[in-house]
């Protein structure tokens, strides 16, 4: 079943639960020449047998096809617990788009696939996840819970989040990251999927409310999501725009090439400015380019799974 066929099919994001199977199955394929070689083994019903441990679940059958000992996983067993946290703001939903396809996704898509993707290799683990969403008010909020229910009820709220339009949504995203921080009180790993453009907050704010996110010993993830070819190097033909801040609707008219350097420049400066407070702050810093695809949201988790297990 080809990817870009489902996704082309869908009505909104109504298939987004088959999207995100297909993103990890093609992501576990893609791992037999990685260094997680043999990881998929974990995303059976079954875990590695440690010595101490007791034996009356093991798997004897399993044990003699493989001759290796693993113990079975049971609905109610949490190995981890996690929480998603989507910026909703209006500068997410750009660019502004009526359909999608899996080449051609706006920021608050992707970040809701890549969400998605994450919540299927959970849900395989038997982990429990939550989920927070806010623009300019705390929408929605999820406890940590491995249900089927619950992955279902997650699935759809992240859907919703895609297809609705939210003209000039400001936010402040460290008052809401404070308020998550205050509902989680059980050690967990936290991915936040944002693109960093705040209005009305300095950066001391925002990364208080960071550092809010850690304590309990809370391992924070931070998505940096964003279109690069737009957003970063500014590719636009030097014909007269008008560029429109969606959070604000103020504009400006202007010739690209007047500004272009000057402008790379700058959000440069940025992006490796926040590079070097996460790196200060202990915060695993992902960039996630929206045109590429999300191996490396996967591979991220991947890496942070087996430092916080």
């Amino acid at each position: 079943m080809n990817l870009q066929n489902e996704l082309n099919k869908a009505e909104g994001f109504k298939n987004l639960e088959l999207l995100a199977k297909q993103v990890v199955e093609g992501f576990i394929a893609g791992m037999h020449k990685s260094p997680f070689h043999g990881f998929s083994a974990e995303f059976a019903e079954h875990k590695i047998y440690n010595k101490g441990e007791s034996t009356r679940h093991i798997d004897w059958k399993l044990y003699a096809k493989t001759e290796k000992l693993y113990t079975k996983r049971y609905d109610d067993e949490t190995n981890l617990r996690c929480h998603i946290i989507l910026d909703n703001s209006s500068s997410m939903h750009y660019p502004d788009m009526r359909s999608f396809s899996i080449e051609n996704l706006n920021k608050i898509a992707f970040s809701a696939l890549a969400a998605a993707s994450l919540m299927q290799i959970l849900k395989k683990q038997r982990d429990a996840v939550g989920l927070s969403i806010y623009s300019d008010a705390y929408d929605y909020y999820a406890p940590e819970k491995g249900s089927e229910r619950h992955h279902e009820m997650l699935l759809s709220h992240l859907s919703e989040a895609v297809v609705s339009k939210h003209k000039s949504k400001q936010t402040e995203t460290y008052k809401y990251l404070h308020e998550i921080a205050e509902k989680i009180h059980k050690r967990s790993m936290i991915f936040l999927f944002t693109d960093m453009f705040q209005t009305s907050e300095d950066e001391t704010k925002l990364f208080e409310a960071l550092r809010h996110l850690k304590y309990n010993k809370h391992e924070v993830i931070l998505f940096h999501v964003f279109d690069k070819q737009k957003e970063l190097i500014f590719d636009f033909d030097n014909k007269p725009r008008r560029f429109i801040d969606v959070e604000t609707g103020d504009y400006i008219n202007l010739y690209a090439d007047s500004i272009k350097e000057s402008y790379k420049n700058t959000v440069f400066n940025y992006f490796e400015a926040l590079k070097l407070k996460c790196l200060q702050y202990k915060i695993k810093y992902v960039e996630a380019d929206i045109n590429k695809g999300f191996n490396n949201i996967l591979t991220a988790y991947m890496v942070e799974r087996k430092k916080f297990v």
